[in-house]
């Protein structure tokens, strides 16, 4: 099978699924922005051809390069794997005929009002939304809906560029700074837990989940710089209740919107209304999401995706042995890293159940709180008990600090 894969180098998890796109048979020939020459021999190795473009979201240069693929051997299937390309790769799809993600599907997958339109047809419960092209229409819905509401791009990832308002006077300041925003999706806020439901799916049906829980919502993880969040996996996926809801709601998303053989990133909340739906992504989880899965469950997640797209089956079961967790370090100001007190203390208590971690030493600059969970230092954690575990990334939370100057 020849598989054309969007992106091979960069970030540096994109190698995994070009790794284990060729450890399952495929050709796979890379279409990115990284010069051959800088890409390492590994890398080469697992790929049969590679064409460079300028930018692999620029649907002409990505169109001309998937033609010119086709000009020499015929093409299986195209695959891409970040947000920001899903659109771009859909309509290369549909333009050069190769079978995977429609259109129609990556749109409702991107567009948030769209998507939730689609979702309320078919009996999922969803915050209500619009989705406005102007300042007007966001003050009307704020009038007949009420605060707190959740204004963002609509075609954003995650919390990107994303803000809860509670009164006109943040409204206005949230639009104001959104003011380079041509379209904006707002809808209400929704009181509740908030966690992610993972898959992969094969012609629709879900051959391989996980679910996993924030500590707190990403908006207040994302903009309040004392807290050090965690999003923490669990390994009780199989025990019902909330569980069994969140699998069904995954399986009526995936029919309503169309999706085939693809990971998905489905985010929910779980509150007064029971559980409600967020919004969805065709497309793995960002944040090392899959390791975290592949440490805790003894399984290579990327052979299971792989094996996926090259065989249509998932023969790989997760053990569901060990929960696995990331905390994020931030730091206590903007600037340089100057240094760390208690992580020799966490390492001598908890050595034992540390995955991996990300150290950055003094002098290396600090990101925006807002950046994400790894934008900074963290801490990759895993433990047979869900709960003994998230008792240990508190502690962690409570006893390393980063220091910056």
């Amino acid at each position: 099978m020849n598989i054309v894969f969007v992106e091979p180098h960069f970030p540096r998890n994109q190698r995994e699924f070009t790794r284990a796109l060729a450890q399952q048979g495929a050709h796979v020939i890379g279409i990115g922005e990284t010069p051959w020459d800088y890409l390492d021999d590994e890398l080469k190795g697992w790929m049969v051809h590679y064409e460079q473009v300028g930018s692999v979201t620029d649907l002409h240069q990505m169109t001309d390069a998937v033609r010119r693929v086709q000009g020499m051997v015929w093409v299986d299937r195209l695959e891409s794997t970040i947000e920001s390309h899903q659109m771009v790769a859909a309509q290369v799809r549909e333009a050069c005929g190769i079978p995977g993600t429609s259109v129609r599907t990556t749109w409702l997958c991107r567009d948030k009002p769209s998507m939730k339109e689609a979702l309320r047809a078919a009996g999922v419960r969803t915050a209500t939304t619009i989705g406005a092209d102007n300042a007007e229409q966001v003050w009307e819905f704020a009038r007949q809906v009420g605060y707190p509401l959740v204004l963002k791009p609509r075609d954003s990832a995650g919390a990107a560029g994303t803000s809860r308002v509670d009164d006109d006077t943040g409204m206005a300041a949230a639009l104001e700074a959104m003011g380079g925003y041509g379209s904006i999706a707002v809808e209400e806020f929704i009181e509740g837990h908030e966690g992610f439901y993972d898959t992969i799916a094969v012609e629709g049906q879900t051959a391989l989940d996980f679910a996993s829980h924030y500590f707190p919502g990403v908006l207040e993880a994302m903009r309040t710089r004392w807290i050090s969040p965690q999003f923490v996996a669990t390994n009780r996926i199989d025990s019902g209740g909330l569980y069994d809801e969140i699998r069904e709601m995954g399986a009526v998303v995936n029919a309503a919107l169309g999706i085939g053989t693809s990971a998905t990133h489905m985010e929910w909340f779980h509150g007064p209304r029971g559980l409600v739906f967020s919004e969805i992504g065709c497309r793995p989880p960002g944040v090392g999401c899959w390791d975290l899965y592949c440490a805790a469950n003894d399984m290579d997640v990327y052979a299971a995706w792989a094996e996926a797209i090259v065989h249509g089956r998932v023969s790989q079961h997760p053990s569901r042995s060990h929960a696995a967790g990331i905390i994020a370090l931030r730091p206590d100001r903007d600037g340089q890293v100057t240094g760390y007190s208690g992580l020799e203390d966490i390492e001598n208590r908890y050595g034992r159940w540390i995955i991996d971690a990300h150290i950055p030493g003094p002098g290396t600059p600090t990101q925006p709180v807002e950046a994400g969970f790894m934008a900074n230092a963290w801490i990759r954690m895993k433990h047979p008990d869900y709960d003994h575990l998230r008792g240990m990334l508190d502690e962690v939370g409570r006893t390393v600090h980063l220091h910056a100057g």
